[in-house]
């Protein structure tokens, strides 16, 4: 194991590492200056692009090795307004970490669930109809998925005349009065429409490859040998397709996982969310070089997260496989 997250170690290093260089090659955060109506003298902007190591006139090396080194003492740098990375991305983590946790885990377990049961009714009108679904979903863009659903609950609001029954706006209603329980359903119904937008996704994902899995292992010859025994067929599908079939979803879950986040950037700007995925598309306006470092950071962090989790669970899937040896 402890080799396995050398080597994740090492993809996260390498990962972030040409987030950087691309970003200070290919961003130019003099021109937040020098497009002002009146811009600073040449001075004062070279001064302000030193002070947050973000000075094109600087080799890209040697600004490489300066934020290096302030990585590894948790100093992710400063804006291009000046402010500190790392207090923006604190602000940010939880909003984009509930987005992600929630739309992983939902999207996974519906898409694993909805794979099974059509595989289990193979040609079915079931079968057919989550299909055509899973393909049609797959074929519409995120943004287009986020749209919809907000129209949808516009609809659903003025359909039954209360305005704020779905809210499709921020994260919480600041003005909200009352105690812990008027606060948390707040929230809840500021979640529920973000919510629906990734686990759709996520789960027409998920559910082709664990239809087609759970298909070639109902046609193995050791779940009809434990038919044949007098298994009943519910306790030879949980017990032996079912979890043999897990496995090879299990191995998507960290690509999944990275494009659920991809999925949560523009759900974040559609439904108002300051979390991880707007920082990325301001940062990237901006020009600035260390926020889209910190949020590449952030992500690889997370693949590596989801890859650790991903070798314990097929680990306990499959007892053939040792932590050690994955």
């Amino acid at each position: 194991m402890l080799r396995r997250f050398v080597n994740y170690f090492v993809l996260v290093f390498i990962a972030t590492s040409l987030a950087y260089i691309l970003a200070s090659v290919s961003l130019d955060p003099k021109s937040n200056y020098t497009t002002r109506a009146k811009p600073p003298s040449a001075e004062v902007i070279s001064e302000k692009l030193d002070s947050i190591n973000a000075n094109p006139d600087t080799p890209v090396l040697d600004r490489y090795g300066t934020w290096l080194g302030d990585i590894f003492h948790g100093n992710l740098g400063k804006e291009v307004q000046g402010g500190s990375v790392n207090d923006d991305v604190g602000r940010r983590l939880w909003v984009s970490g509930q987005l992600l946790l929630i739309g992983t885990i939902l999207g996974s377990v519906v898409g694993i669930a909805i794979g099974a049961w059509s595989a289990v009714r193979q040609y079915s009108w079931v079968d057919h109809f989550f299909t055509a679904s899973s393909f049609v979903i797959l074929a519409v863009p995120t943004f287009v998925l986020a749209i919809t659903t907000e129209l949808l609950a516009t609809h659903i609001n003025q359909w039954t005349g209360h305005p704020q029954l779905i809210e499709y706006t921020g994260q919480f209603d600041p003005a909200i009065n009352g105690g812990f329980w008027p606060h948390l359903a707040n929230r809840l119904r500021h979640l529920l429409l973000p919510t629906i937008t990734l686990v759709i996704g996520g789960a027409a994902y998920i559910s082709r490859y664990q239809r087609n899995s759970m298909l070639d292992v109902l046609g193995s010859d050791y779940v009809r040998t434990a038919r044949a025994k007098g298994l009943r067929r519910r306790a030879a599908l949980t017990r032996h397709a079912l979890r043999t079939a897990l496995i090879p979803s299990i191995t998507i879950f960290v690509y999944s996982f990275a494009l659920i986040f991809v999925g949560a950037t523009f759900t974040e700007i559609i439904f108002g969310w300051h979390g991880m995925g707007e920082l990325l598309v301001t940062s990237i306006q901006s020009n600035d070089t260390n926020a889209v470092a910190a949020v590449t950071l952030f992500v690889a962090v997370l693949v590596l997260l989801a890859g650790m989790i991903q070798d314990f669970v097929i680990a306990l899937l499959d007892p053939r496989v040792r932590v050690g040896a994955i």
